[in-house]
């Protein structure tokens, strides 16, 4: 088996973690499950904070470090926005039905994103990766076909891949 824990960042005003945010985020890492074999940042500066706190709170190092991977982040986040607006809600359905090209685009390139995260794992692997949504949920959508629901600020998704299946279970 091999799990992926996709979590959103936690509050932030612009690309900083707000001192909420901090300790927000270090109360969750004190109840993850580290250690983790990858720990990987969409490379924005209230992703990596996120991902540092979460690292603190947990008591744990990483002698690996953090691994900027900014194919977990989109360039495209205007019309993401536009298409937020446009469809009055934040879930992949809704964005679809707001502009399909968009999200089908996404979700092949968040998808295959996560793919690779996990052919990088070895059996029993973990990784962690801090982004945000809708990304997130445009690479599950993308690597599974399966929609979630809209991950909040500091909260996740964990995607296990058994060797042939995968499992979503939603995290706190």
């Amino acid at each position: 088996m091999k799990t992926v824990e996709l979590r959103r960042h936690t509050a932030s005003d612009g690309d900083r973690l707000t001192p909420e945010g901090i300790a927000a985020a270090v109360q969750i890492g004190s109840r993850l499950e580290a250690p983790y074999d990858l720990l990987i940042s969409s490379g924005a500066q209230r992703a990596t904070q996120t991902l540092a706190s979460f690292l603190a709170g947990s008591g744990q190092r990483s002698p690996g470090g953090v691994t900027v991977d900014e194919s977990f982040r989109s360039a495209m986040e205007e019309r993401w926005f536009t298409a937020a607006r446009e469809s009055g809600a934040r879930d992949i359905t809704a964005f679809q039905t707001a502009d399909k090209a968009l999200v089908e685009q996404e979700a092949r390139r968040f998808g295959g994103a996560l793919r690779r995260v996990f052919d990088m794992l070895t059996e029993g692997g973990r990784a962690l990766i801090v982004g945000h949504s809708p990304m997130h949920e445009a690479a599950v959508y993308g690597l599974t076909g399966q929609v979630i629901a809209p991950i909040a600020k500091g909260g996740g998704v964990r995607v296990v891949h058994d060797g042939r299946d995968f499992r979503i279970e939603q995290l706190t």
